[in-house]
């Protein structure tokens, strides 16, 4: 069996599944739960001051049948006082002193606001400490969360003054409300960051109720924006680690954030180079139980390839993420589809035929109705396979080259070299 134990800068836990700084880490009863249930680490609902939390706080938005494909919320940090929360570390970390438990922490960006609460809160023996700057809602109205995780200066000055005082790892949560994500990461590795870990909620808002026209959520009539979360922004936190994971400028271990539902989410965030990952939203959704499923599916697929622990797993497909001017335009794919499994539904035909290329053509044979895709025509843009509901009707075939490889950059490259010189340029 693989070995799912975990070192991440420098923190030890037992399996890479961590629980996100939210509602299911926002008391000692919950970690410890978390913990019996086989959740390898906690990060611990942002500790600051208290504040004043709304009603109500959460709504959802649904697709085709799925409840909870997003999730929307405009809660805020702890509602309850450092003492009791830090009471509430010490015992959780005395009784699993073997799982991993960090401090979120937020105050204003003050120097010793930031020496303060790290004294305070490492004395009862967090492994390391998330700063949250990345809460899009609430508290960025008061200059700290994605207020402060937006400008590259106060990233690396928060993260200094907390080094300052640290005698554990300190992980950065960066706010992907924000053009370049790489850009706060470098932030942060100037100001002495251990570790980060991405992303935090995106600004959103749920919905509208065309009833009552109030937003969703609403407090009393009045709505404002929350943060996004759950399976709907796993492609955007996919992308964001990935960039930071390929940064030549920023070379740290990176908690995975964003969508993770299952072994197979979490899996994906590890190979585009997460070392430990964070889950919220399937938690709230089905339970502490789920980690059960993501620990065996994650082990068995290790065992299947070969891998004696999951640090083997890291950053695997990252060298496989670049640029588009590094894509080989020589590289081609079509269509293929097999009548035999086809079902005739013509899903593939008029997403063609209507939004892209026109290469799928419709006959009959011995009375049968068939489909064919012309060849010379497809682009192999991958859209009949998508939206074709029968597993295995369609594949992409990939074509023998018939010329040398050729990225755009190279091309460029290429048409510059035989470009003629100002100097030769006849006057």
């Amino acid at each position: 069996m693989a070995d799912l134990r975990i070192d991440f800068a420098g923190i030890k836990s037992p399996n890479p599944f961590w629980l996100a700084s939210a509602p299911p880490t926002n008391s000692g009863y919950q970690v410890q739960r978390a913990f019996e249930a086989g959740w390898g680490g906690a990060v611990w609902k942002t500790l600051g001051d208290p504040i004043l939390n709304v009603s109500s706080r959460f709504a959802a938005v649904s697709f085709n049948g799925q409840k909870v494909a997003g999730f929307n919320n405009i809660e805020l940090i702890t509602d309850r006082p450092l003492e009791v929360n830090l009471k509430e570390i010490y015992e959780t970390k005395k009784r699993f002193p073997n799982h991993t438990i960090i401090a979120s922490l937020m105050v204003e960006p003050k120097a010793e606001k930031w020496h303060e609460i790290v004294k305070r809160v490492q004395d009862v023996g967090v492994d390391g400490f998330e700063l949250n700057f990345g809460c899009p809602h609430g508290m960025a109205e008061r200059g700290m969360g994605a207020a402060s995780g937006q400008v590259p200066d106060l990233v690396e000055k928060q993260t200094y003054w907390a080094k300052e005082y640290a005698e554990v790892p300190v992980i950065v949560k960066l706010t992907p409300n924000i053009t370049d994500i790489t850009v706060t990461a470098e932030a942060a590795v100037r100001g002495g960051a251990d570790a980060i870990s991405m992303i935090n909620t995106i600004n959103s808002l749920a919905g509208v109720d065309l009833n009552s026209w109030n937003t969703i959520p609403h407090v009393g009539n009045k709505g404002a924006h929350g943060g996004y979360c759950g399976p709907a922004v796993k492609p955007i936190a996919l992308n964001m680690v990935g960039e930071c994971a390929r940064s030549p400028y920023i070379n740290l271990p990176i908690s995975g954030i964003g969508g993770i539902s299952n072994w197979q989410d979490a899996a994906e965030f590890i190979l585009m180079g997460s070392t430990s990952v964070q889950v919220c939203t399937a938690a709230m959704h089905h339970g502490f139980s789920i980690v059960e499923d993501m620990i065996d599916g994650l082990s068995n697929y290790l065992d299947d390839k070969g891998l004696k622990s999951v640090m083997d797993l890291v950053g695997k497909t990252v060298p496989k993420y670049s640029d588009w001017g590094d894509l080989d335009l020589n590289y081609k794919v079509v269509a293929e589809i097999n009548n035999d499994v086809c079902i005739n539904c013509n899903k593939c035909h008029i997403a063609c035929e209507d939004t892209s290329h026109q290469c799928i053509d419709l006959y009959t044979e011995d009375g049968r109705p068939m489909l064919k895709v012309r060849e010379e025509d497809c682009v192999g843009c991958n859209l009949c396979s998508i939206v074709c509901p029968a597993e295995g009707a369609i594949t992409m075939k990939e074509l023998v080259p018939t010329q040398p490889p050729m990225t755009w950059n190279e091309r460029q490259k290429l048409i510059a070299g035989f470009a003629p010189s100002s100097s030769s340029v006849a006057r």
